[in-house]
């Protein structure tokens, strides 16, 4: 297999993660060389912005770095090299404002990833980042050289250092397959598995429900999550009913703790309250309520707003007795329970759990077992809630490793001066 000329740096993967270890190795004179496997750099990261780029969260730091919850330790050095307020700053500086939305999400003022993909890509290419599109890594060689496929046919690379940023398994199509898994498992790398994060769940909904209601939000709406401690986990928001189950942007929000309950148990159980803004009390005031002539839907609908899609879900979880029980009835639309068996599959999800665990790689993100090969983004053993919290630590990651390979250069070059 023919041999490319030796070169500093080869990053894999041209997601967030491997352009920003990109730009700090080029703002400090260090050649870098992208390769990515699609036709284009960013492909997953443009579809990210298709419904408004998200680019991190506006919410106080300490509650920002909550949100990775058992990723947190690992992930707070690099999180503190490149906080929000800092990212927002980067972005500034491709000469994009941002902004903070009701939410607390921080977007760009355009609110799509294509302007500031291609601002970035520009700066990239005049600081003299390498770019190589449809070039696919294929692993190492026996003699550790890395082994490229290309247009023109496969070749090998030596760099003094590489970086992997290949993203997860979510989105396939765009780049992240997860085929590095067994690549680096094979050099003694251990690799939590590959799980669905943010993302749907699987309920058997009846034939009426789903032929009837597939496709209908949930508007304002609680979730209601109870602890094994008797606490509970509540959180406002919408979600959207299925073919196969329940999705949405609430659903999101818990995935990992259902993916966790449904891992343990076999399956997982939420509340929904319909009525968030009405108490217990005044809920079964307002069914009690006499009705007169009026249908039980009418009623429902005249005294609390519920209707279409939450009426239709209280037919599909109580029984006609349980219906026309106002005690039962009121008790199921402040916690109707929704069972779920499974989350749907990770080519689906909006990102994925498990991955490289960081007790495999030091604090400058460098495989304990390959030394100067270093890791960074959705790779990497987190999750986090869509809200900014997901690109933040693919940027910061990045980051990170780009800084640790030019730190690890450096110690080279003591090695080889001494």
């Amino acid at each position: 297999m023919p041999e490319c000329s030796p070169i500093q740096v080869a990053i894999i993967g041209g997601g967030p993660a491997g352009l920003m270890a990109a730009e700090v190795l080029a703002l400090s004179g260090i050649q870098a060389d992208v390769y990515d496997a699609m036709p284009s750099p960013g492909r997953k990261f443009l579809l990210a912005g298709i419904g408004g780029l998200n680019i991190t969260h506006g919410e106080d730091y300490a509650l920002f770095c909550s949100r990775y919850a058992g990723s947190q330790a690992p992930l707070q050095a690099p999180l503190d090299r490149l906080p929000p307020s800092a990212l927002r700053e980067w972005v500034h500086g491709l000469g994009i404002d941002t902004f903070v939305g009701s939410s607390g999400r921080v977007f760009p003022a355009q609110m799509k990833a294509a302007p500031l993909l291609r601002a970035w890509l520009h700066r990239l290419r005049e600081a003299g980042v390498r770019l190589h599109t449809r070039h696919r890594w294929l692993g190492w060689d026996e003699d550790g050289a890395l082994r490229m496929a290309g247009p023109s046919g496969d070749f090998n690379l030596r760099p003094r250092a590489t970086v992997l940023a290949l993203g997860g398994a979510s989105w396939p199509k765009l780049g992240s397959d997860g085929a590095w898994v067994p690549l680096l498992q094979a050099r003694g790398v251990r690799i939590a598995p590959l799980q669905s994060a943010n993302c749907g769940f699987e309920a058997a909904w009846s034939a009426h429900l789903r032929e009837n209601f597939a496709g209908a939000q949930l508007k304002s709406v609680a979730l209601v999550l109870p602890g094994p401690d008797g606490r509970q986990e509540r959180r406002l928001g919408e979600m959207v009913i299925s073919n196969f189950g329940v999705e949405g942007s609430l659903v999101y929000a818990f995935s990992r703790q259902l993916r966790e309950r449904i891992n343990a148990d076999g399956k997982a159980t939420f509340l929904l309250d319909l009525a968030p803004g009405r108490s217990a009390e005044q809920v079964l005031a307002e069914v009690s309520h006499p009705r007169g002539a009026r249908s039980l839907s009418s009623h429902l609908k005249s005294r609390l707003g519920l209707g279409g899609v939450k009426t239709a879900l209280l037919h599909e979880m109580l029984s006609r007795e349980q219906m026309h029980d106002v005690a039962t009835l009121a008790a199921a639309i402040k916690a109707l329970p929704v069972t779920v068996t499974a989350a749907r599959p990770v080519e689906e999800a909006i990102s994925t759990a498990g991955g490289v665990c960081f007790d495999s790689v030091d604090e400058r993100l460098m495989l304990r077992e390959l030394p100067g090969v270093f890791v960074a983004g959705e790779m990497l053993d987190w999750e986090a809630p869509t809200g900014g919290y997901l690109l933040n630590a693919c940027f910061a990651t990045g980051m990170t490793a780009g800084m640790g390979v030019k730190a690890w250069l450096g110690q080279e070059e003591q090695r080889s001066s001494g």
